[in-house]
């Protein structure tokens, strides 16, 4: 696919009287293979094809898309969307990014596509080495199953204003899901491994052992007291605050007034020293891309320097509320407009190893999975369930489950000390984080 669909669409929407225009394609392939007691249960192989027109005509946009790759249907499509444009309301807030670039751009350097296409006999061979490997763990009773999977993505993206971009990323993923104990007291838990090149991948046979080791440690759990703990969230769920972060820093929420943060510009928000960045560059990065939804520059971000917001998420339009410029964080699909969003966003480790980071706790919570959510974003509320493991003295102790965190994010932000645990297995990534003084609701 090159973008002569694309150049193909912004033509016609020109002759259709659009005054600018962009356009955005995105194709998808999977396979994957799931089993259940080495039994196939699930095969399945997908492709998506979507192509998007947005066009401006003064301040009045309107945004169409299809499925159909055929030039005789562009010309109209691009009629429809402009028609559509005249009756829309006028948004002055509007309009193609002013600092999108020029020419055409790919994403060499990022090592974004892998050559490896696994066939589904490897596949299935791999999601069944990861399931034996459960199963082979001792107290594992029953298994969920465990699947195995590759796919491929190609986007492109054009403008009015001579931007052409197109890049290529593959990923490929392995997960297994079992049970332990029996009855009531029956415990599940799974392990899940995505990388964008297969030689980064875990061995099925790691992702089968630690999915089995982690539900036969839940076995038999207890509630603890109502009363206020130190709080250790585990790497698996620490990344949950920095989503709730990047909520209340999207310029899109701050400029409707609807964030917590709306008024934090400049101030620290987090502990002296932490930094937050986000990084669109990095390397066989899951959330990585050459480019943004809106053709500018993506190029990496301290979002928090020393503890001090220094920035919003911006795409043009959010910018243009604001009275700022875009830093390149826009994202989008085929039916709608950009909106801001992160792309491969971590919260820089600490000195202190995750054993050091507990010991001086004498009773705490090292909160490995966490379940529903409440969370008010304008107020900063925080309520969530949770399940995971006493701290006493400093080592991890009996499993718990049903409890309730209770927090206002503003103070658990302020409050977080991160370990130096930090490990890139998904697009939002941070070490374990400790929050002093927080409220749980158990017995």
């Amino acid at each position: 696919m090159t973008t002569t669909p694309i150049e193909a669409l912004l033509a016609a929407a020109k002759r259709h009287g659009a005054d600018h225009a962009d356009a955005v394609f995105i194709r998808n392939e999977s396979e994957s293979a799931m089993v259940r007691k080495g039994v196939p249960e699930g095969i399945e192989r997908s492709e998506s094809v979507a192509l998007g027109l947005r066009v401006f005509r003064g301040q009045k946009a309107a945004s169409v898309s299809t499925s159909v790759l055929d030039e005789a249907e562009f010309d109209r499509l691009a009629e429809q969307a402009c028609a559509m444009a005249l009756v829309v309301p006028e948004d002055r807030f509007g309009g193609l990014a002013p600092d999108s670039m020029v020419g055409h751009f790919d994403a060499s350097g990022l090592d974004l596509e892998d050559t490896a296409a696994p066939h589904m006999d490897a596949l299935l061979a791999r999601a069944r080495e990861a399931e034996d490997a459960a199963l082979a763990v001792s107290g594992v009773t029953n298994t969920n199953g465990a699947s195995a999977g590759h796919g491929r993505t190609v986007i492109a993206l054009g403008t009015s204003a001579g931007f052409m971009g197109r890049y290529s990323r593959t990923g490929h993923s392995i997960s297994a899901s079992v049970l332990a104990g029996d009855g009531a007291l029956m415990q599940r838990d799974y392990a899940h491994h995505g990388t964008v090149h297969l030689e980064d991948l875990d061995a099925p046979a790691l992702i089968g052992r630690e999915a089995g080791e982690r539900a036969v440690s839940r076995v038999n759990p207890s509630r603890p007291k109502t009363g206020t703990y130190s709080i250790i969230y585990d790497p698996r769920v620490s990344s949950s605050l920095l989503g709730h972060l990047a909520s209340a820093i999207n310029g899109a929420s701050v400029a409707r007034g609807t964030s917590f943060l709306k008024e934090a510009m400049g101030t620290r928000i987090l502990s002296a020293g932490l930094t937050v960045r986000d990084d669109p560059r990095r390397i066989r990065g899951a959330g990585s891309r050459p480019f943004d939804g809106e053709g500018c520059a993506a190029t990496a971000l301290n979002l928090i320097s020393d503890g001090i917001l220094t920035t919003w998420l911006l795409d043009s339009r959010s910018a243009r509320q604001l009275d700022l410029r875009s830093n390149g964080r826009a994202s989008r699909g085929v039916s709608g407009p950009p909106s801001p969003s992160v792309t491969n966003l971590h919260l820089e480790p600490g000195d202190l190893s995750a054993g050091d980071l507990r010991s001086d706790i004498k009773e705490g919570i090292l909160v490995t999975e966490l379940m529903g959510s409440s969370i008010n974003m304008l107020t900063g509320d925080y309520s969530r369930g949770a399940s995971g493991f006493m701290i006493r003295n400093g080592e991890l102790a009996e499993p718990v489950a049903e409890l309730t965190i209770a927090g206002n994010l503003r103070d658990m932000f302020s409050r977080m000390v991160p370990a130096s645990d930090l490990s890139f297995r998904s697009s939002v990534n941070a070490p374990s984080i400790r929050i002093d003084g927080m409220s749980i609701a158990g017995l």
